[in-house]
């Protein structure tokens, strides 16, 4: 039998919650493109509730328990003597959300001498050291497409606050204010701007297609070129890399993964070729982008705002300087972990877990890693070293 330890994040200030603010969520079976949601066996929970938090579980328990199965959950992954670390040296299984990385580094792999498999709940598998899962035999799993239009739509979200200057304009009117100057003098309209994505898989072209009702130009970089319908359909242009990109661009978004490749693109030198003025958006992972530069870049004034949910390490401390800089409209990682995408991550974890326990393949579209090489969606988009 498998010991499955499952890192999460705590439970809210005040208590697992006993209602919620909605009774039920939209039936959404499939993505675009024609992807089907999870679709595990059975499931022991209720779409729309906090699965996400340690009390939540991801609806896990049952199931696995009736299997004879042990589930550990912690919230607990960080520093000395994390019950993470204490229980990794067994585990068969680690299961974790990007928002909550348990970071699964060389020597944590090394060190967990029973680990076949590491599932994460959601997308983006980069707090899983790939190089070492690849050496070690790891399978590597991810619940895809789970939260990318989660995800999409707080990127527009994102864009829209910080071009209409709506986080200090709502600021004004918590603080019994009717500053209207103030609120308008760093406002403009998104209408006619030029907007960029690095990267445009699911996440990057679902921000593309709803943001293209605002009349904006689009922009794209990837490293897989999108059909020729489609750049036609949506009016994209495509540039060979972001430093060819970005200085056409008002807006950039970052929709990448985090890997050799990605790392610290957005440094002092590449960002001092964006238009003066332009925004930024990062819901990717933060180190794609240099943590200094960005404060720089803001205080300077040549990035007018920049926003995201992506932080570096996670939970971000308290004294992280993105939380003081100018222009800024940071927020937890919270984009990809609405009660919605919940639904479906944990859905797809149970699904991915069902493939595994029951000697079925896990569909290739959930696939980081396996076999020591990268494999499925991994294969697509990652790069791993030597």
């Amino acid at each position: 039998m498998a010991k499955v330890l499952c890192v999460l994040y705590d439970d809210p200030k005040d208590g697992y919650p006993a209602s919620y603010a909605r009774d039920d969520l939209p039936v959404i079976d499939h993505y675009p493109g024609g992807q089907t949601t999870p679709t595990p066996h059975g499931t022991d929970f209720t779409p729309g509730q906090l699965l996400g938090s340690v009390s939540g579980e991801l609806g896990l328990r049952t199931f696995l328990e009736s299997r004879g199965h042990t589930l550990v959950v912690t919230s607990d992954k960080d520093g000395a003597g994390s019950v993470f670390d204490r229980e990794l040296v067994d585990a068969d299984i680690v299961i974790s959300q990007p928002f909550w990385p348990a970071y699964l580094t060389p020597e944590r792999i090394a060190a967990a001498k029973n680990l076949k498999l590491a599932v994460t709940a959601g997308i983006g598998s980069d707090h899983v050291d790939l190089d070492a899962a690849v050496a070690h035999g790891l399978t590597v799993a991810e619940v895809t497409y789970s939260n990318s239009i989660s995800v999409a739509e707080h990127v527009v979200m994102m864009t829209l606050a910080l071009v209409r200057n709506y986080l200090p304009s709502h600021r004004t009117v918590l603080d019994g204010g009717w500053d209207i100057a103030d609120c308008v003098a760093r406002s403009y309209d998104l209408e006619g701007m030029q907007v960029g994505t690095v990267a445009a898989g699911r996440i990057g072209l679902a921000v593309l297609r709803r943001l293209a009702p605002f009349d904006v130009g689009l922009h794209y970089t990837d490293r897989h070129r999108l059909p020729a319908e489609l750049e036609q359909e949506l009016n994209l242009s495509w540039h060979g890399s972001a430093a060819e990109m970005v200085p056409h661009c008002d807006v950039v978004t970052i929709n990448a993964p985090l890997h050799p490749e990605t790392e610290g693109l957005f440094d002092d030198k590449l960002i001092s070729t964006m238009k003066r003025g332009a925004y930024l958006i990062n819901t990717a992972r933060a180190l794609i982008v240099d943590r200094d530069a960005i404060g720089r870049a803001l205080r300077s004034g040549q990035l007018a705002g920049y926003a995201g949910d992506v932080w570096y390490p996670q939970p971000a401390p308290a004294d992280h300087p993105w939380r003081t800089v100018p222009h800024q409209g940071m927020t937890p990682h919270i984009s990809g972990s609405s009660l919605s995408a919940q639904a479906r991550y944990a859905a797809g974890t149970r699904e991915i877990l069902e493939s595994w326990f029951d000697g079925t393949p896990i569909p290739d579209e959930y696939l980081i890693v396996r076999g020591g090489a990268l494999a499925g969606t991994g294969a697509h988009s990652y790069a791993v070293n030597g």
